[in-house]
Parts: structure tokens; sequence; C-alpha cells
């Protein structure tokens, strides 16, 4: 498979406080990948950083072959890079079809067209019966799936997931593992995924980056990363994954 994002020897800090080092990355088309490590690591600085929210002090960023450092992040969305947020806030007084329809229409011109392309998004979201349901009325499983379903509508080849699984009972992280499975069979979409419910890491990733204090400090299968001892006495402990 061809290689869809390339971070190379990223960096970045704050006020002295350096928050990612030197970190690099390829995720190939099709492919989900997550990035994985303790509080404080750098994965959202480093989401923040693909996203154009923030910008590199040093390295380079390339998607599909294009250098996207420096643009700002309706750009990088126009490119091709679709995301969701840690804290998940819909518009409340709006149904779950009209957020959706609000991600759509970054690409679409026309209302029509726009409902349209949230529909389909709202029925691989497992959330069409739900399209007329009040935001502000949702339940956290179905807050984080109406995340997804609105980063999705904006028509992304790659799709940034922060955190999408936290605070979910198991049975809705497997839910949400069967739908981002789903998504990618269907659509092959790539996924870039932070993630600590370990369970949805282990089912999901096809590939593992673990970060330490800004640093890269292992890269494998789920398998390889939760054998490694620098990541078991980092952040997993010695108990079973």
């Amino acid at each position: 498979m061809s290689t869809l994002l390339d971070v190379a020897g990223v960096g970045k800090s704050f006020k002295g406080l350096r928050a990612v080092h030197d970190v690099s990355f390829q995720v190939s088309e099709k492919e989900i990948f997550a990035l994985i490590g303790p509080n404080g690591a750098g994965k959202t600085t480093t989401f923040n950083l693909i996203a154009g929210a923030i910008r590199t002090d040093t390295g380079g960023i390339r998607f599909a072959g294009r250098d996207i450092v420096g643009l700002r992040p309706d750009q990088i969305c126009d490119a091709g890079i679709g995301r969701t947020f840690q804290i998940v806030m819909p518009f409340p007084d709006l149904t779950v079809l009209e957020n959706v329809m609000v991600g759509a229409l970054h690409g679409e011109t026309d209302v029509a067209a726009a409902r349209r392309r949230a529909l389909d998004c709202l029925a691989l979201l497992e959330l069409d019966t739900r399209r007329h349901v009040y935001a502000a009325n949702l339940t956290l499983p179905d807050r984080k799936r109406l995340e997804v379903a609105r980063a999705l509508a904006t028509r992304p080849r790659l799709l940034l997931l922060d955190e999408v699984m936290a605070g979910l009972r198991p049975t809705e992280t497997d839910r949400m593992v069967a739908i981002l499975k789903r998504l990618r069979a269907e659509t092959g979409l790539t996924i870039l995924l932070i993630e600590h419910v370990m369970r949805a890491v282990m089912a999901l990733s096809d590939r593992v980056l673990v970060l330490h204090h800004g640093e890269r400090i292992a890269e494998g299968t789920p398998e390889e990363v939760t054998a490694d001892p620098a990541v078991l006495e980092c952040y997993l402990g010695s108990a079973p994954v």
C-alpha cells in the first residue's frame, strides 16, 4: 500500500516546554494506525500539527505527496483530512442530522446534497434512527458517534480520531470498533487514532506508535508494542493487556 501520511521529524515546544521532539511515522492508505502513550506524551499535539491547528517548529508533514505544513485547518480539511476532538461538543440546539449537515456543507454548496451526505454518514455510524433527536438529548455513546459522523461528512481520505472510545463501556467500545472496521472496509478510509482503551487498540489497529515525553519509543503491531519492555515500563505496567 502507498504512503498517505508522512510525518518526518516533527517537533513543537511551548514557551520552552518540549511537547513533541523528532517524531516520525508513516501511515499507509486504508491502514488503521494508533498513537498511544501516557497523558502528556504529545499525542494530541501531534494531531494538532497534522490538522493545522498549530504549526511545527521543526520537521515536515506530507499528505498524499503534498507538503501541508503552514496550511490552515480548513485547507487541510479540503485536502482530505478530517478530525474529531477529545471533548465532544455538538451543537446542542440542532438535531443529529443538522449537526452532520454542518460538516457536509464544508464541501457541498447544495443543501439537498449535504442532507443526502449526512444521511449516508448517519447510516454508517448507526445513528440514522436518531437523526431527528436534538444533540443535547444524546447519550455519551451517541455523542461520540455523532462526532465521527460530522468529521466523516467532510469526505476525508484520512480520519483523525481523538479518544472516541474514552468513557464507553466495553460493549459500547466493541460496537465502535465494529463500526470503524466497517467504515474502512466499505469506504477505503484511512484512520489515525489516539486511544487509551487498549481493548480497542488491540482489536482495531494494524500498527501502533508509542509516545513518551514527546518522543517515539516504540512502533509495531499491537502485539509487538505491548510486549516491548520500554512500553510496559512507561505506560502499560506489568499486568497482562
